[in-house]
């Protein structure tokens, strides 16, 4: 296989309300899960302020998203935290998504950005961030 034949890496971040559709079995979101355990080159990101968020409304989801091998929970660093805390003061976001917009926003990792699966999609209008619906 040629170098430009690999296939490039693909990730999705679930905010709070996929979190909860997974935890509740949701077809969609459970996929994606067991699709990234076969396929290496997709990866599942779990902002920390949105399993908190999630775990705020359904006890036990936690436990049980954190406990699936192709899921990366990701924590916040100081860049991190200084980007979410200006998204909360400056543009009024909620703190259960201001987590994934972060992680949704491009970088040096993820050029393009990376989508946010939500459940309510409209909470993200106007952040340029690309959404995929999921039902809830």
């Amino acid at each position: 296989m040629k170098k430009d034949q690999y296939p490039l890496p693909r990730a999705i971040v679930f905010d709070d309300t996929a979190v909860l559709a997974l935890g509740a079995g949701n077809r969609m979101a459970s996929r994606l899960v067991v699709e990234a355990e076969n396929d290496a080159t997709l990866r599942i990101y779990i902002p920390a302020l949105s399993l908190t968020a999630a775990e705020s409304e359904r006890a036990g989801v936690a436990e049980h998203v954190g406990a699936l091998p192709s899921v990366d929970i990701t924590g916040l660093d100081f860049s991190g935290a200084a980007a979410v805390g200006k998204r909360l003061r400056v543009h009024g976001d909620e703190w259960s998504s201001a987590h994934a917009v972060h992680l949704a926003q491009p970088s040096v990792e993820w050029p393009r950005g990376r989508p946010v699966l939500s459940a309510d999609p409209k909470r993200y209008r106007g952040t340029g961030v690309r959404v995929i619906a999921i039902e809830k």
